[in-house]
């Protein structure tokens, strides 16, 4: 109770102190034209209260479209508004320094109006208005936005029969979070029309149980490629996030989600290798189970065993949901990976994606969350995912199907 108590009193406190913005920037408006707007921010303001009130007090009941479609919007107007609180906090500090310098200033020197500045207070909610605009883009255009992205892998040692070898890799599907099997239908339609010798998927194929993936198995099953189609699981897969009845109906949940892998077709690597043949010549698939290395996520994974049997082959290539796995072990104990292939990340599913540059909050948790990267022969591929998880869109950072060609030199 005390936590709900301290949220909405939070929530209220955040309203009342944009309020100061939306007065001041109004001050030249019409009586009416003002009195309106006030009354229109106040009845979005208690509705999000009334709201999360509702959330908070429901908490651990079924989600369906609508409530999640209504929670998106709510998050997107508090972030917003957290974007005008600190244009406000700068407003606010120079009205400080300002009546500061009134107090030891003399009585016949001019004085600072320390009034709230309404040139501030416009700006603070133009720049509020941004990520408004930009997260409501992300979940009526973006969140299905799907992007085939083509990246070239030269290998000096890929043998002569894979070169021209092209692999699709999807990842975080996180099936929880669609609302229907149409998106998903588009997604593996153009998958299948990449035309790629093997498919791979690395990991989230639910947000927390089985069932979410069930109706969209038919869906999944569709998708072929000559040299198979191969998953991992993720950190999401194992049901960690769920309060069980009991440890049995927990692993009776992982039991079933990998069952869904093999309904739809898709060979499930437990910390195990496939071998790859083309013309008589072999590489190497391994699989993990996630391993993660920052933010205490599990090591369920053992490379050690997927690894095992592969020394002979001269091309290696890992499938590790979690990008961290790189640095935390493979290019510490196996310098002969190849390559590694990754998601988990999701770019933060926010960001700015511009040729030559590419930011977004999660690279300041991960060294490695979007694209390619090399360290000395090595190389690591971070997909930012297919899905998305809580926040129901995505902003510069759209939805990825990743082709990979392979060349040698």
């Amino acid at each position: 109770m005390l936590r709900l108590v301290v949220t909405l009193v939070l929530v209220l406190v955040i309203d009342i102190y944009v309020f100061q913005a939306v007065r001041t920037a109004t001050t030249s408006f019409a009586p009416g034209a003002r009195k309106a707007v006030y009354v229109l921010y106040w009845a979005v303001s208690l509705f999000t209260l009334g709201t999360l009130l509702l959330a908070l007090l429901t908490r651990g009941s079924a989600p369906n479209p609508v409530r999640m479609q209504v929670a998106n919007v709510l998050f997107i107007l508090f972030v917003s508004k957290l974007v005008v609180v600190l244009f406000l906090f700068l407003d606010d500090l120079v009205r400080l320094v300002q009546w500061i310098s009134n107090t030891v200033r003399g009585p016949e020197q001019p004085k600072f109006d320390v009034s709230r500045h309404k040139f501030m207070s416009q700006l603070a909610l133009v720049m509020g208005a941004l990520p408004f605009a930009s997260l409501i883009w992300g979940m009526v255009k973006g969140a299905y936005d799907y992007q085939v992205k083509k990246v070239t892998i030269r290998l000096p040692n890929l043998p002569p029969a894979f070169d021209g070898f092209k692999m699709v890799q999807i990842t975080d599907m996180h099936a929880g979070s669609f609302h229907s099997g149409e998106p998903l239908e588009k997604a593996v339609a153009l998958i299948n029309k990449q035309a790629a010798d093997v498919v791979v998927f690395t990991g989230d194929i639910v947000n927390n149980v089985a069932s979410e993936v069930e109706p969209y198995i038919p869906t999944l099953a569709k998708i072929k490629a000559p040299s198979g189609v191969f998953s991992i699981l993720g950190n999401h897969d194992y049901g960690d996030y769920v309060n069980w009845g009991s440890r049995e109906a927990k692993i009776q949940n992982l039991n079933t989600l990998k069952q869904h892998h093999r309904a739809a077709g898709w060979d499930l690597l437990l910390n195990e290798h496939r071998v790859l043949e083309r013309n008589g010549q072999q590489i190497a698939l391994l699989g993990v189970e996630n391993w993660g290395h920052r933010m205490n996520f599990p090591k369920y994974g053992i490379l050690s065993k997927a690894y095992a049997g592969t020394e002979q082959y001269p091309v290696k290539i890992l499938l590790s949901h979690d990008p961290s796995h790189w640095d935390g072990e493979v290019t510490l104990k196996y310098p002969d990976i190849d390559l590694m292939l990754s998601g988990h990340t999701h770019g933060m599913q926010f960001g700015v994606n511009i040729p030559g540059f590419k930011w977004s909050p999660v690279q300041y948790v991960y060294k490695q969350w979007a694209g390619l990267y090399k360290k000395g022969r090595q190389l690591l591929y971070v997909n930012v995912g297919l899905g998305f998880l809580g926040y129901h869109g995505r902003v510069g950072f759209l939805p990825e199907i990743t082709v990979f060609e392979f060349k040698r030199g």
